[in-house]
């Protein structure tokens, strides 16, 4: 008698990197993948295959789990996986790897049970689809979803305060050092040769009177370098000789932040509406 063999279920692995979440909780792409795989290793009702694996993310920049399914590259690849007939469905560390905000995870949830496959997480199992006989089905994780979305928030808002905090303290709570400081073990200390080419300039200007494009002029001249290493700009050379220069940058600077958001936010909608 021929023992028939445990059908085999293709999966696609799915990891993505949230950069600020990922600086807290360590879950990384080589964890998330270890434990996807462990989990696989543990099924026994199948023989389950990772067939490919995709990644949105990665080390240094994370995607978003407020992006929509059509900004994460690596999701909308395994999706037409599942489309073509080549993957039976989605493995997931958790749903919270799948989308921070429970709309977003929903969203996900929905389009990849239209193209008729399955979803998986490592810490659950199978996502059943939604069922009208069995409401708290859809109720429970819903509600799982919930509290991902309240634990991220916190932790970013814990993110926020904190550097906040640091920041009007004097310390240094994150972004570039301006010029005249660096960064020594996330504590700002003093680039003296930096802090010697602004006395310098000062001097220019107190001494000899020279406006600021004289004095921008005479820094490239010169060959004195900016942070970056290139050229200097008159704009830059203000910032620094003028407290009210750099704060009328700054809040240039936070008005184009709020008008990028904006933007991004209605693109995404324009994007919405045109999927519907």
């Amino acid at each position: 008698m021929v023992t028939p063999r445990t059908p085999v279920l293709r999966l696609i692995l799915v990891r993505r990197v949230s950069t600020a979440v990922q600086a807290v909780d360590g879950y990384g792409l080589p964890a998330q993948e270890h434990d996807c795989r462990a989990w696989t290793k543990k099924q026994s009702a199948h023989r389950i295959r990772i067939v490919h694996m995709v990644t949105d993310g990665d080390g240094k920049g994370g995607t978003s789990g407020k992006s929509t399914l059509d900004e994460r590259p690596g999701l909308m690849d395994a999706v037409a996986w599942i489309a073509d007939g080549r993957a039976d469905g989605i493995l997931a560390p958790n749903l919270d790897r799948l989308a921070r905000e429970l709309t977003v995870q929903e969203a996900v949830l929905s389009y990849v049970w239209a193209m008729n496959g399955r979803v998986f997480t490592a810490d659950h199992g199978e996502h059943l689809e939604d069922d009208a006989s069995d409401p708290m089905r859809t109720a429970m994780r819903q509600m799982r979803g919930v509290f991902h979305q309240l634990d991220r928030g916190l932790i970013v808002k814990r993110l926020t305060e904190g550097r906040t905090a640091k920041g009007e303290q004097g310390g240094y709570a994150y972004g570039a050092p301006r010029y005249g400081q660096r960064s020594v073990d996330k504590t700002l200390t003093v680039d003296e040769q930096e802090e010697q080419h602004i006395r310098q300039m000062e001097r220019w200007r107190d001494e000899e009177h020279l406006s600021i494009r004289a004095i921008t002029a005479r820094l490239n001249e010169q060959g004195i370098p900016s942070k970056r290493g290139g050229k200097w700009h008159p704009t830059t050379v203000a910032r620094l000789l003028s407290p009210e220069a750099r704060e009328k940058a700054r809040q240039q600077s936070e008005r184009a932040r709020l008008a990028r958001k904006e933007q991004q936010r209605r693109d995404r909608a324009a994007r919405l509406l045109k999927q519907h």
